[in-house]
């Protein structure tokens, strides 16, 4: 029998030790344990995804009940241990501190045997021995950067935008654990119909706020596997993603080209808005994503996409031949911690590098607008220099193009300054950015 603890053990050393994404891990995880046992995959994935979150936060505790020399230079799985035991001590309510010491004392022994595991024993003692009261550093950038566990320098810059008390309620928003967003395929039902039927299923869900094809449920692994899903009638992506096609306003008949296409979630909402008309160009150059892409296009049964496996900088030939054409551009993704937790640690990644890509993409994209077409550019970040800044560059180099400011299919509170801004904490959704441009002569 699979350990759900054991299998989140092996994946989060993954994760931190060679600096990738948890998804397929988690997903080939899942297909050993026993299909009948939510318990195990919700424990999987709460324990892998809690963790990877909230690595900082646990290693300062962790260091207040041993040496801080010392822990400094403990091998990293033995670290890892600690930190699924801390977890589930200080934020799994529902686990008995009992069973999270002896499953994780019985892990430690099971994988570096009866030392070790009398040392995690004794940490986790001593914890539970104390008043539990973490103190953290006075200074602002060092609290929240400990306490909700971010780097330093993201925790700066977010201090310079927003302020501490914004900055710690969006930190708050991102750790905790995300809803599922369905988004309702309008071809096949309508979200009353469906959101009635899924409440018949005994899974719980509402509506959405800001779109009328939107739901959310708490019920993931339960939505995920009921027979609608399977058969087309919805499909998942987070209500703010929804909201950049809806901005776009896509019309039946229109050509439209989706240039960074995949996981395909905007190319197969637009295709459902144009009722199946017209044609969707959507371009990806990884293949394995492309297959992906086009199994939610047989599973949503829409036909007027038209996939190609391509760099979107060689596609061509180039031409102002589209009615819109969305650039849902590669960003440094600050606006999807809550679901992506890893992505906080890989911020060493190269922004000025981002905002070059961004530059090509938006030079390149803006040249297949016919006259009096549409160029949409979207972000899943909140970082200005990607957003507003980058457009604001953009116009400035192409006077051809002006920003519309006025969009009736998107709630006022979701637009500032003529771009649709979403901010987390405030709307209950990932952050995304999305400016509207017309070509004009």
């Amino acid at each position: 029998m699979i350990n759900a603890r054991q299998e989140a053990f092996k994946i989060i050393t993954k994760v931190f030790s060679k600096n990738i994404f948890s998804d397929q891990l988690l997903d080939k995880a899942v297909k050993k344990l026993n299909k009948t046992d939510d318990d195990d995959r919700r424990l999987l994935y709460l324990l892998t995804r809690g963790v990877i979150k909230m690595r900082d936060n646990l290693e300062y505790i962790a260091v207040q009940f041993t040496n801080e020399k010392a822990f400094a230079a403990t091998n990293l799985k033995i670290k890892i241990i600690l930190y699924l035991a801390f977890y589930q001590l200080v934020y799994c309510d529902h686990i008995p501190e009992y069973a999270a010491v002896n499953e994780s004392v019985q892990l430690a022994k099971k994988n570096f045997g009866n030392k070790i595991g009398n040392f995690v024993n004794a940490v986790l003692r001593a914890y539970l021995r104390s008043d539990r009261k973490i103190v953290y550093p006075a200074e602002s950038v060092e609290r929240i950067s400990r306490q909700y566990s971010f780097p330093k320098d993201l925790i700066e810059i977010w201090l310079e935008y927003w302020g501490e008390k914004q900055t710690e309620k969006l930190c708050v928003y991102f750790d905790r654990n995300p809803g599922l967003h369905v988004r309702v395929n309008s071809i096949a039902t309508k979200r009353k119909k469906l959101l009635e039927y899924l409440l018949r299923r005994n899974i719980t869900c509402h509506a959405d706020k800001y779109s009328e094809n939107f739901l959310i449920s708490d019920n993931i692994s339960e939505t995920l596997r009921n027979i609608a899903f399977s058969e087309g009638y919805y499909t998942i992506q987070d209500t703010s993603a929804g909201l950049v096609v809806e901005l776009m306003n896509p019309q039946p008949n229109e050509a439209i080209l989706d240039l960074f296409a995949a996981p395909g979630g905007k190319a197969t909402y637009i295709s459902e808005l144009m009722n199946n008309t017209g044609e969707v160009v959507a371009v990806d150059k990884f293949p394995n994503k492309v297959k992906k892409i086009k199994k939610a296009i047989e599973r949503l049964q829409l036909t007027n996409i038209k996939l190609i496996t391509e760099d979107a900088f060689n596609y061509g030939p180039i031409a102002p031949a589209y009615d819109k054409v969305l650039l849902d551009v590669p960003c440094s993704g600050w606006g999807v911690f809550q679901k992506k937790p890893e992505l906080r640690w890989q911020q060493a990644q190269d922004i000025p590098q981002l905002i070059k890509l961004q530059e090509r993409a938006l030079k390149i994209g803006s040249a297949f607008v016919k006259e009096g077409g549409f160029l949409i550019y979207a972000t899943c970040t909140l970082n200005k220099e990607e957003n507003e800044k980058q457009i604001d560059k953009f116009l400035g180099k192409n006077p051809n193009f002006k920003k519309i400011s006025e969009h009736e299919k998107i709630s006022p509170e979701l637009i500032k300054n003529g771009f649709l801004q979403t901010f987390p904490f405030e709307h209950n959704i990932d952050g995304a950015f999305a400016a509207k441009l017309q070509k004009i002569k």
